[in-house]
């Protein structure tokens, strides 16, 4: 059984002959298409059908517009004709009063093939989607999103790979929220559509990722060529599958060798080997310039390689070189600045790196240590080394935020040495005690902000609370202690006596 022709599918459809909309409705259907040398020959009369011209259109004005009313009158609501690009702007006008759609077409008979396959022949248009998606792999692609972009060079609609939080992988266009919103996730094969654009998905069954999807989509699309979309999909579905494992595998393989070279490299400490030289070398690790290191180390069970690749787009935003790989049940890696940074420079390094700890957060259970800044190659080593002792105290400090930065560690360990002896705990608790009332919510936030360096921001997210909530405590707190936090002798007094009650 046939279906009607939409105006808006036959644009989207690929070998439609090289065919545009010069004037006319945008959203008219036909239930026949009928080819023609000239206007006279066109049978009438008829109504809802497609008249596709071979001889041209006509030169002078009063020609072209005389084409349009007799192909009107006779019923057509749609004109396809080589050269009506260059029609007169009076004639388009003429189209539009008649609310005929008027369409320039280089290539007529290849139209003709195109409404055929459309209308009539779902089961030949599903061959040819099929046939093309076949081509894609002729040819060895480099990767995951090399491959997707074969298919999109030979089906000329949109690719992507999605999950449920969005796209993962696209090209030839992108995807909308709104149509990535109406894919079934739950179902095998599923097509959804928008007001101007459609999709086709199919569940990825690949063991390297769960919860992946492969989208054909497009505007424009009819309901014919949407399901051979749809069959598409599922053709080329485990052919992308075995990509994403191939990938994965060599993702894996590459990170291992980097972590073995990290760890050939630490135990070193220092001393010079032309072999791990080389090897750093060309992996693109520079040891020459400056360096800030961080390790994340697992706080539970976590997957290194996910947590890892998670992290990259985040370290990729920061204005320095940087390089990462697993280290154990984490990851370790650095900053690297071709020269001396300026201490600004450092502490936005800093803060970056507490803003991708605290991405990670939100999916892994994770501890944070930040080296301090150290040049040349026994520098890096030393960096990673203090980054990996401040991730270890990070992991006991949850009023920190489960992130440590080691250059506030040194006086601060001996202050805290001195503050667990007998007569500064007792003056601590009698200080503290109007803060301590209830559920103790005002000493642990305002403890938490004094780690944080008096930061309301980085405070909350520690937290999990907004910021104007913090605000609101910390204000209190201060009303209730009476102390100046402006002082930066009473701040750091507060800070070692909410340390010392805390750590009880």
């Amino acid at each position: 059984m046939s279906s009607p022709l939409r105006l808006s599918a036959l644009l989207s459809y690929p070998d439609n002959g090289g065919l545009t909309l010069v004037a006319g409705p945008e959203d008219v259907e036909w239930d026949a298409v009928v080819i023609e040398n000239d206007e006279s020959d066109l049978a009438d009369p008829v109504q809802h059908r497609l008249a596709v011209l071979t001889s041209g259109i006509p030169r002078t004005t009063w020609q072209q517009d005389a084409l349009l009313r007799r192909v009107r009158d006779r019923g057509y609501s749609g004109l396809a004709v080589p050269g009506a690009a260059a029609i007169d702007p009076g004639a388009r006008r003429l189209a539009i009063r008649l609310r005929l759609a008027l369409l320039d077409v280089a290539r007529p008979i290849q139209l003709a093939k195109a409404c055929w396959m459309l209308i009539e022949a779902r089961d030949a248009l599903t061959l040819g989607q099929v046939r093309k998606v076949a081509q894609s792999f002729e040819y060895s692609a480099q990767d995951l999103g090399d491959l997707l972009r074969h298919i999109v060079a030979n089906l000329s609609t949109g690719v992507a790979l999605v999950d449920r939080a969005g796209v993962v992988l696209e090209a030839g266009g992108h995807l909308s929220p709104d149509l990535h919103a109406g894919i079934g996730f739950e179902s095998w094969a599923d097509l959804a559509r928008t007001e101007h654009a459609a999709a086709a998905s199919v569940r990825v069954d690949s063991p390297a990722r769960t919860g992946l999807r492969l989208v054909l989509f497009g505007d424009g699309i009819g309901e014919p060529q949407l399901q051979a979309l749809s069959v598409a999909a599922q053709v080329a579905m485990p052919a992308v599958a075995a990509r994403i494992l191939i990938d994965e595998v060599a993702a894996i393989n590459e990170v291992a060798v980097s972590s073995a070279l990290l760890r050939d490299f630490t135990d070193l400490r220092g001393a010079a080997d032309d072999d791990v030289d080389r090897r750093m070398s060309e992996r693109g690790w520079r040891t020459q310039g400056h360096h800030l290191a961080f390790h994340m180390t697992a706080r539970g069970r976590v997957d290194a390689f996910s947590l890892l690749r998670s992290l990259r787009s985040g370290l990729g935003s920061i204005d320095a070189e940087s390089h990462a790989t697993s280290a154990g049940s984490g990851v370790s890696g650095w900053l690297t600045f071709a020269q001396q940074p300026s201490a600004e420079k450092v502490e936005r390094a800093v803060a970056a790196l507490r803003e991708l700890h605290a991405e990670a957060l939100r999916d892994f259970a994770v501890a944070t240590g930040v080296g301090s800044l150290q040049p040349g190659p026994a520098g890096l080593g030393a960096t990673l080394d203090e980054a990996a002792d401040a991730a270890k105290i990070a992991a006991a400090r949850s009023a920190a935020g489960w992130f440590v930065r080691v250059d506030s560690l040194g006086l601060e360990q001996l202050l805290l040495a001195w503050t667990g002896n007998d007569t500064f705990v007792p003056a601590a608790e009698s200080l503290l005690a109007p803060l301590r009332e209830g559920t103790g919510e005002l000493l642990t936030t305002l403890a938490a902000y004094l780690d944080h360096e008096s930061g309301i921001a980085a405070t909350a997210i520690a937290l999990g609370l907004h910021r104007n909530t913090v605000a609101v405590r910390i204000r209190r707190a201060q009303e209730l202690l009476g102390i100046d936090m402006r002082d930066p002798d009473a701040r750091l007094a507060l800070h070692l006596a909410c340390r010392s009650v805390l750590m009880r």
